[in-house]
């Protein structure tokens, strides 16, 4: 699934991250890599969509996180 079909409050572990190899790097240089874990604080269906990751929130706009592959992380 992608990020942008998560549900809000929910943690996942990034698979894969599908986009311009520009905009890759950037998101690698900020700590968002295959196998880290993002939470995802608030997702407007319509728009951008708020996310935590490395102690740090960002917003993704929804053409980013329509191209990051996640896996929901069960809660333990």
């Amino acid at each position: 699934m992608t990020l942008k079909q998560g549900k809000n409050n929910q943690t996942y572990r990034v698979e894969s991250i599908d986009i311009e190899l520009q905009l890759e790097r950037r998101l690698e240089a900020l700590g968002l890599t295959e196998g880290s874990l993002i939470t995802i604080l608030n997702n407007d269906k319509k728009g951008s969509l708020t996310a935590k990751f490395r102690g740090t929130r960002f917003a993704l706009g929804r053409r980013i996180a329509d191209h990051i592959e996640v896996t929901e992380v069960q809660a333990s």
